[in-house]
């Protein structure tokens, strides 16, 4: 997912959707906007503070003119102090504002999106998206913003009052603007070009980490910790390498910029002096005249300098926009279908009518072909053949994580394609070989199932799935934090606990991807009872490796090379189906000679 750099115009322009989300707090930036002109202002006005104290009090010599004019001084300093206070609070505030709401709205964008879109994209430079691109765009909104802006006007009100005070020396600071502004251009393209390989460097960075990180166990099992650590390294050094000429492009823009400044302002100050000399203005005039070039000066540089973080942030705005811009290939009907009540003896609950697929990172390789299938509620049916036969991709064309690519997949009745999601999915229960377990306690993993659900309908649920007892055991019982993945229990303890979360959920349709495997013999057989009571009255669909738990299922289907090549049950598939009966040979010989 690389952004390719921009051209500096465009690139600004690509902040504009940013600042778009500043409008639903209109007062608030208003209220900052006012409290930056009042600092501006005040800014302005503390030039002719100068120039009375100089003229009224050390010139005049008067005691009292002076005392007046540093009171008068020391007042505007404290409204400046009060109006930084509420621009610096105001801008903050909605830089925090305007990143929460970003990052709340690449979150929905993400979490929505269809589940082909992350065999295409990796985690890790999503979760770049998600944290360092909108906390550079805060730094934007809620900093450099309010900078730029405060800039901009006391840049244009220091000319202003410049022109007022010497026409001749304002001319001279007007004619080094241009100077001034070629090396803002000229670094300012590099620094873009630079910031979007700095925030790529930055994403792999996280996603390589990322992986080693959950993958810990694999790479210390095969003592690849030094590998690992000079291959990070190595990422590491890469992306400091980015950096480093992204700020020596910046340190060379704003190096360049107070050099011209203030050398203009140098020469500017030689000239004023031979006009105090000759007497063609007063000392004061040309304190005030420094003071306002100073900060004509300190504006240019201070507008250099955001100029290339606008331009960095922009990269980032385009990552997080182009994010913000995918369509889900899998998304609601405009207008959901009702499930239908029926009979349900006389027509099947689920079928597949001629489907074929093709995941898209494998378009060549079809995962199915031409599948039909009914299957009846109340029925248990088995799905058994080898690795990659395309029992799993079933399950996950019927939760509609995919389309087919042809044919129709129904469900009470009803295309799947046009029911809304949330009711579909919300019909099954999914229990799957490698259980997904969060970096929570057993409440939340149990009651995913069922956010509303009753303390004492969660631990119902554990105890069906023989879970109660070890959860029991543990340091917290049900409040016990089972760590990232649930690291801290067991592969048996996480299947249990999987089932359980299922269980709480009641669906219609069961979806069991080897549910048991993972368990002892002892485990095995107590939750193959209450799966056998949870299955009572409910339309179940089970991937089998292990044959000898689906010998009495409804109906067995055999797939091979996403083919359906034989179904029936497994006394008529021992006589019918060669495939399914060497299947049943190689696993019941192998229990047999253990």
């Amino acid at each position: 997912m690389k952004t390719e750099p921009q051209d500096p115009q465009s690139a600004l322009k690509s902040l504009l959707p940013i600042f778009a989300l500043v409008k639903q707090y209109k007062w608030m930036a208003l209220s900052a906007l006012l409290a930056l002109l009042l600092t501006a202002g005040v800014s302005l006005s503390l030039g002719q503070g100068v120039k009375m104290v100089i003229d009224q009090g050390f010139i005049a010599g008067s005691a009292e003119q002076l005392s007046q004019t540093i009171l008068m001084l020391v007042a505007m300093i404290s409204l400046l102090a009060i109006g930084t206070f509420v621009r610096f609070y105001l801008m903050s505030w909605l830089g925090e504002r305007v990143s929460a709401d970003l990052r709340k709205a690449v979150f929905e964008k993400i979490i929505y999106l269809h589940p082909s879109y992350f065999e295409e994209n990796r985690s890790g430079e999503l979760m770049s998206r998600l944290t360092t691109d909108t906390t550079l765009l805060q730094s934007i909104v809620g900093s450099s913003f309010s900078m730029a802006l405060r800039s901009a006007l006391t840049l244009v009100g220091g000319l202003f009052m410049l022109l007022l005070t010497s026409f001749k020396l304002t001319l001279l600071v007007l004619a080094s603007v241009p100077i001034v502004l070629i090396p803002m251009f000229i670094f300012g393209r590099k620094v873009k070009k630079l910031a979007v390989s700095s925030q790529d460097a930055i994403a792999d960075i996280g996603t390589y980490a990322g992986e080693i990180i959950q993958n810990i166990k694999v790479v210390q099992s095969y003592t690849h910790e030094a590998q690992e650590q000079g291959a990070f390294s190595g990422e590491v050094e890469k992306a400091f390498n980015v950096a480093k000429q992204r700020i020596k492009q910046r340190s060379y823009l704003i190096a360049a910029v107070i050099f011209l400044t203030f050398a203009s302002i140098s020469i500017m100050l030689w000239v004023g002096g031979m006009d105090v000399l000759e007497g063609n203005m007063s000392g004061g005039e040309l304190g005030a005249f420094v003071f306002y070039a100073i900060m004509v000066a300190m504006s240019m540089a201070t507008i250099a300098e955001v100029y290339g973080e606008l331009q960095r942030a922009a990269g980032a705005a385009s990552r997080l926009l182009d994010l913000l811009k995918v369509e889900s290939a899998i998304v609601d009907p405009d207008q959901p279908m009702s499930l239908l009540a029926q009979d349900v003896m006389n027509q099947p609950v689920i079928s597949f009518n001629n489907v074929s697929f093709c995941y898209p990172s494998r378009p060549d390789v079809p995962a199915l072909k031409n599948i039909n299938l009914a299957i009846y509620r109340g029925q248990t049916v088995a799905l058994v053949g080898h690795s990659g036969a395309g029992k799993t991709t079933l399950f996950e064309l019927l939760q509609r994580f995919y389309d087919p690519l042809s044919g129709r997949i129904e469900f009470s009745g009803c295309n799947i394609t046009d029911i809304s999601l949330t009711t579909l999915r919300e019909s099954m229960g999914m229990v799957s070989q490698h259980p997904v377990l969060f970096s929570s306690d057993v409440w939340h993993n149990i009651k995913y199932g069922k956010p509303q659900a009753s303390e004492a309908d969660i631990k119902n649920a554990a105890t069906q799935a023989h879970a109660n007892e070890f959860i029991d055991q543990l340091p917290q019982g049900y409040a016990s934090f089972l760590g990232e993945q649930g690291v801290r229990l067991s592969g048996g303890q996480k299947q249990r606990i999987a089932i359980a979360r299922a269980i709480l959920k009641n669906p219609d349709i069961l979806l069991l991807d080897e549910a048991t495997s993972a368990l002892d013999a002892e485990s095995e057989f107590h939750v193959q009872a209450a799966l056998k009571t949870v299955m009572q009255n409910r339309t179940t669909l089970i991937i089998a490796h292990r044959l000898a738990t689906v010998v009495h299922a409804d109906l067995i289907v055999v797939m091979e090379q996403g083919e359906i090549i034989a179904t029936g049950t497994h006394t008529g598939l021992l006589e019918s189906s060669s495939v399914y009966k060497r299947l049943c040979e190689l696993q019941f010989d192998k229990a047999n000679k253990n």
